[in-house]
């Protein structure tokens, strides 16, 4: 029985976790968990999973699912709860699944504790990653991609050497907008970008999903995670989703891991590796049904927020940490309607305009020039 701690509960990852889990209740076991606002979420999780410790985002619903709960979960909250789920002391695995950079510091603190890390959590490895893949070496501990791209390439690289890969190919879909133009962009409304046409994801994703944010961000995550130079990693525009990402090696031979586009695939990978389990709900992939898979370049001029990916990745220091911060909050802002979808590039070229790079930061000065780029972003 392999017990697991999940950071992010209530999102879409965390979700479909628990659906790994619920499927498979004779080898998971859920022992700790973060639900941020959801207490919805919370309430059934604890009713079905009886998980030892539940952390929630404020006091004042602490209190109140304290007064609520019969048995023995006790329940935590804030960053410091947050933690206490990162680090329980029964869980094998953390499953890290919230949104944003706030699982930084909780993930680095499960790192210390020896803990193995399935990481969904892009932000983490993107604001971080020079100290993260440190701390694991350091303490000997595995990070599992989570992510549908990076564990198709872990995939593909079992019982590979690192010395005979001579470039990754991460996919992508290219989001709700990958057939309009610039100037078609001009007016798209929220309910337009949340409306992705394969995955259901949360929000935040989606969003970052049709600016190809998210690929940028997938493009640094790839480059902690494989050591591997950006010069190494390329994006490709594959609209069915079903090869999720390929390994080319320097003899010519390509690896490529394929299937249907559901994320339970990759998350139960990362909880049962180096072993599968079967799925018994699953829609297999039939090619023949399929007929046809397209795929073209990416254009760097169409998705400027890529180009800014790859800027501030090879840049380094602080700036992908400002890269994601001013992603955050200007997604924030589109979703609230402050501004429109192009001008979310807008706020991030400025701020990485702005900014005067730190080399080699430590996690103090990552965490203040993250909320120093949200402050200057929301003040404006």
């Amino acid at each position: 029985m392999k017990k697991i701690s999940l950071m992010g509960a209530s999102g879409s990852i965390g979700m479909q976790t628990m659906d790994v889990i619920r499927e498979h209740r004779e080898r998971f076991q859920l022992v700790a968990l973060s639900v941020g606002a959801n207490l919805d979420v919370a309430r059934k999780a604890i009713a079905e999973f009886h998980p030892s410790i539940v952390s929630v985002q404020l006091k004042e619903d602490a209190d109140k699912l304290s007064s609520e709960i019969v048995g023995k979960t006790k329940i935590v909250y804030g960053m410091e709860g947050l933690t206490k789920v990162a680090i329980y002391d029964d869980a094998e695995i953390v499953v890290n699944a919230v949104l944003g950079s706030v699982g930084l510091e909780p993930t680095m603190k499960a790192i210390e504790a020896k803990k193995n890390i399935a990481i969904a959590n892009k932000e983490t490895l993107v604001t971080a990653g020079h100290l993260v893949m440190a701390a694991a070496k350091k303490h000997g501990v595995t990070m599992l991609p989570v992510d549908s791209e990076h564990s198709a390439i872990f995939q593909a690289l079992q019982g590979e050497q690192e010395k005979n890969i001579e470039r990754l190919v991460v996919t992508a879909s290219g989001g709700s907008f990958r057939d309009q133009t610039r100037a078609q962009l001009q007016n798209v409304t929220v309910e337009e970008a949340l409306n992705h046409p394969n995955w259901s994801m949360g929000a935040k994703i989606t969003i970052d999903s049709a600016s190809m944010m998210n690929k940028g961000l997938e493009v640094i995550e790839a480059h902690w995670l494989f050591d591997l130079s950006y010069d190494k990693i390329d994006v490709l525009l594959h609209r069915e989703s079903i090869i999720h990402s390929m390994v080319e090696f320097h003899d010519s031979s390509v690896m490529a891991q394929l299937g249907t586009p559901d994320m339970r695939v990759p998350i139960q990978y990362a909880l049962t590796y180096p072993d599968r389990l079967p799925r018994k709900e699953a829609a297999r992939l039939r090619l023949e049904d399929i007929g046809k898979l397209h795929f073209e370049m990416m254009d760097l001029d169409r998705f400027r927020c890529l180009a800014f990916a790859y800027d501030a990745g090879r840049t380094g220091g602080t700036m992908p940490t400002v890269l994601n911060a001013a992603n955050e909050a200007a997604v924030d802002l589109f979703l609230k309607g402050t501004i429109g979808f192009l001008e979310i590039e807008d706020v991030i070229e400025r701020a990485m305009n702005e900014h005067e790079k730190l080399d080699d930061p430590d996690l103090e000065t990552i965490l203040a020039v993250d909320q120093e780029t949200r402050m200057r972003i929301f003040s404006r």
